[in-house]
């Protein structure tokens, strides 16, 4: 299970084992890389979780029309500092890759202290805080440092060098499919562009990885779970644009982002309203922990991609901080001191929680439905009693799984509407289909 952020896993279902994933260790090897929409950095980034994961890399061309969009020119940085007339390092990239703007283009000159400024990225209210800019999309360039440092900066030139690529190349992005015993679909995305920001997109990426290690070694379910690693926006359109035919596969889906920190879950429902939005409401009301959902916003992460027009799957968001709402957001405080082994953990384990819900829920209807059946000529009550220690169904469970099984109500439905966590509803189910008094309604 999930002891300090360690995940260990069960044997899979060709008897093998996986060796043991410590989310917090991998987390801490992923920060320093510099990832961004593209390049070697993403690149670096999945090629250490395809150490943990079969992960599929997949590059798609600089100029591909994906929609409304074309895929970009790729970005890559060696280097860049910000140096005193007399040869003093002030600014230096390799110390933190969040002190150069995202797709700074290439610099290398001498730059008056008022023409450097209109280059420089400070937070004046977090003077010691490095800020996260990037310029994706507009040729700019770039530095982001402590406002405190940048109020010591006096002189009056400075020599300043950026040694970066921005050519034709590809966008990277990773994907790992688990097959089910339908053609349905769960679907698990994360983004993969941020730079060194532990909570805002590498707890995420540790989760998923978990989760995709977890399911792989468990025998097989009814939905496949599809795991996507992208950078934000443009990944999860050209996913989407390269998918299009298959989209109508995709039952139930999830964005994970910001699940690091030790805060209040917060849920984000799907655009139409769906399943999934019933099931992560369930699953957290029965968790024990504070949460709260949130009503869909076209801002925010990808959710807004895959539920925008046309496509509207429907893909829900689970987060503990809310983005923008935190002040280590976006800033050089969100770092690996954030996230926390416990927080990891507990996410970790309502998201195996809430990806069983989903795949265990079902649709039942009595054989026969006229009364009451007799419960103890087929032995229930004694069955019943026997799961009392280990937290089984009771009888009053039992009740309303035969009364609500009319072949319209989802075993969630009825778990909603008995008040009780899905995992006992989904017991007494069981003990009902044994004793052949139900039978699954199939689509």
């Amino acid at each position: 299970m999930m002891l300090d952020g360690v995940f260990k896993t069960a044997g899979n279902e060709d008897g093998g084992t996986l060796p043991p994933l410590d989310m917090m260790s991998l987390l801490k090897a992923l920060f320093p890389l510099p990832r961004s929409l593209t390049g070697d950095g993403v690149r670096a980034t999945l090629q250490a979780l395809k150490q943990h994961i079969p992960l599929d890399i997949r590059e798609v061309a600089t100029g591909t029309q994906v929609f409304d969009w074309d895929v970009p020119r790729e970005w890559n940085i060696r280097g860049a500092t910000i140096k005193s007339r007399d040869g003093r390092v002030l600014v230096d990239f390799a110390s933190n890759n969040l002190h150069v703007v995202g797709y700074s283009v290439p610099v290398s000159g001498s730059f008056t202290r008022e023409e450097l400024g209109a280059h420089i990225h400070t937070l004046p209210d977090q003077p010691d805080a490095i800020p996260y800019r990037t310029s994706y999309y507009a040729e700019n360039w770039g530095f982001c440092l402590p406002h405190s440092l940048w109020a010591t900066m006096q002189d009056e030139a400075y020599e300043v060098e950026i040694d970066s690529e921005l050519a034709d190349g590809s966008l990277t992005y990773g994907e790992f499919f688990i097959p089910g015993e339908t053609e349905l679909e769960i679907l698990i995305s994360v983004h993969v562009c941020h730079p060194s920001l532990a909570n805002d997109n590498l707890s995420g990426i540790v989760v998923a990885t978990a989760l995709a290690r977890h399911f792989l070694a468990q025998p097989k379910r009814r939905f496949g779970i599809r795991f996507l690693f992208l950078p934000a926006t443009i990944g999860a359109i050209t996913w989407l644009a390269e998918n299009e035919d298959r989209l109508d596969r995709i039952a139930h889906g999830l964005v994970l982002t910001c699940i690091g920190d030790d805060g209040p879950f917060h849920y984000k429902k799907t655009v139409n309203g769906a399943v999934v939005d019933l099931a992560a409401e369930h699953v957290l009301r029965h968790s024990g922990h504070a949460f709260e959902t949130l009503e869909f916003s076209p801002y925010g992460y990808d959710e807004r991609q895959y539920g925008s027009p046309g496509i509207a799957l429907p893909v829900g968001c689970l987060m503990r901080a809310i983005h923008g709402t935190f002040p280590q957001y976006h800033t050089s405080l969100d770092n690996c001191d954030f996230v926390t082994p416990e927080a990891l953990g507990q996410s970790f384990r309502l998201l195996v929680d809430l990806i069983d819900l989903l795949q265990q829920n079902a649709t039942y209807r009595r054989v026969d439905g006229r009364g009451e059946p007799q419960l103890g000529r087929r032995g229930l009550y004694r069955a019943i009693a026997g799961q009392k220690e280990a937290g089984g169904a009771s009888q009053m469970d039992l009740l309303w799984v035969l009364n609500q099984c009319d072949g319209s109500r989802s075993l969630l439905d009825i778990a909603e509407r008995a008040k009780a966590p899905f995992s006992r509803i989904r017991k007494a189910a069981d003990l009902c289909l044994n004793a052949e008094l139900i039978t699954e309604v199939r689509p």
